[in-house]
């Protein structure tokens, strides 16, 4: 079903968490931003994905020394 990732992913999965999130959020109520013809939110989100449609933003995980400690 996926024809192409694009090159902005790093990785297939990440590709599909981005195109997961976006279906729950078609599937709440969200208007689709392209229109394929079909109402399977699955297969709309990877389309817009796809077509470069749908934000998103790699976060940097935080690491235990930099987070400022509590003083007891």
């Amino acid at each position: 079903m996926i024809h192409r990732i694009p090159e902005v992913f790093d990785s297939k999965f990440r590709f599909i968490v981005v195109a997961s999130e976006r279906a729950r959020q078609i599937q709440g109520g969200a208007p689709p931003r392209l229109d394929t013809g079909s109402r399977k939110a699955a297969y709309i989100a990877i389309k817009e994905v796809e077509a470069g449609l749908v934000d998103f933003e790699i976060l940097e995980e935080a690491n235990e020394d930099d987070e400022p400690r509590e003083e007891e």
